[in-house]
Order: structure tokens, then C-alpha cells, then sequence
């Protein structure tokens, strides 16, 4: 009778401790870990498409001063022809 009952407790035993600590108990923790929020300073996209647009306005201005010297020099030329 008292083998009986230790072996009840062992097999009791043994399944709370396989409730507890099983494989099922592993995925519910890798679940309940929530996604890092990333600042627009850690999103590398994000700077990604910050550092395309400057280098586009950059781009672009410097087009247009370009434009405005190429204007300026063909406006002294004919300044120049027809006086």
C-alpha cells in the first residue's frame, strides 16, 4: 500500500512539474514578449528616406543656382553683343 501511494505521488509530482516547465509553457513566453518600439532615430528606413529627401532638396537647389549663374552669364553675353 505505501508503494502504491509513493508511486501516485511521483506520477503527480512529475506531471505538475511537466505543467509548469513543459514545452507548452516555452511559446507562451515567447509571446508574451512585446515588440521594441523604435524612435524615428533607430527606424533606418526612416532615416533612410530623411537623408534621400535633403540630398534631393540639395540637389534641387543646387539645379536652380546653377540655372540662375547659366541666366546671369547669357544676359551679360547679350548685354555685351548689343552694346
Amino acid at each position: 500500500m505505501g508503494r502504491l501511494l509513493l508511486l501516485l505521488l511521483l506520477v503527480a509530482t512529475f506531471v505538475l512539474l511537466w505543467k509548469a516547465f513543459g514545452p507548452g509553457t516555452w511559446r507562451r513566453s515567447d509571446n508574451e514578449v512585446e515588440p521594441l518600439i523604435k524612435g524615428p532615430d533607430d527606424d533606418e528606413e526612416f532615416l533612410w528616406r530623411l537623408e534621400l529627401e535633403q540630398f534631393k532638396k540639395r540637389r534641387a537647389s543646387e539645379a536652380a543656382a546653377e540655372a540662375e549663374e547659366e541666366r546671369r552669364h547669357r544676359e551679360r553675353r547679350n548685354k555685351n553683343k548689343g552694346g
